[in-house]
């Protein structure tokens, strides 16, 4: 991400003091939604690091997340190349759009994206530890615990595979990456690291 003054220096504001900011999914690449952000705007959203826009309508600031929890974390910012529109990497901590939809665009995360959804989710929940959650109840109780899980939806994601339709396959099978997220979580294991380690096992297999 840019320097913050650099961003607050460049940024072309149009007649009215508006800048239009373009809010991606960090994890996704989506495009969430679209909005404006004038200069106080834009200086807030890079000090707090969670998003700020200028409402046209009601001719006032606004917090993304102020009123229904859905706040959007910044991971990252940068101009265009006329420095007239705001691209703004987020981690979006609920739904983008006022009806409850992910994006304002109708698009939904693909597979890599509900992954990463479900790894941030999972997070939230050792943090958290919410009353009542299956997953809070795996993390307290331990690795011995989640491993123990994880083994079995494995048995019976193969049981599965030699037996039963496809449609179990796919029931068992989302069990057992949701179990696997888990233990990713609860060791520290970033998704990330795993992509690295899958690129670079690709890289190597093109050169032999």
């Amino acid at each position: 991400m840019r320097d913050t003054t650099d961003i607050l220096k460049k940024a072309q504001f149009n007649s009215d003091g508006l800048i239009p900011a373009v809010v991606q999914d960090v994890s996704t690449r989506e495009v969430l939604m679209v909005a404006y952000m004038n200069q106080e705007a834009l200086s807030l959203t890079l000090e707090k690091g969670e998003t700020h826009f200028y409402s046209r309508s009601r001719k006032a600031l606004w917090h993304k997340g102020a009123t229904s929890g859905n706040f959007q974390k910044v991971r990252g910012m940068e101009l265009d190349c006329d420095n007239d529109t705001v691209l703004v990497q987020v981690e979006p901590l609920g739904p983008a759009c006022h009806t409850g939809a992910y994006s304002c665009f109708g698009v939904e995360p693909g597979f890599g994206g509900t992954i990463q959804q479900l790894y941030k989710l999972i997070e939230r929940r050792k943090a958290t530890r919410p009353e009542g959650s299956y997953t809070t109840r795996l993390f307290d109780q331990g690795i011995d615990k989640i491993v123990k899980k994880l083994g079995e939806e494995a048995v019976e994601t193969v049981i599965a595979a030699k037996n039963d339709s496809s449609e179990r396959i796919v029931e068992e099978t989302s069990d057992l990456l949701y179990h696997l997220l888990v233990t990713l979580v609860e060791k520290g294991v970033t998704l990330e690291e795993i992509q690295a380690e899958l690129a670079k096992r690709h890289k190597s297999g093109k050169k032999n």
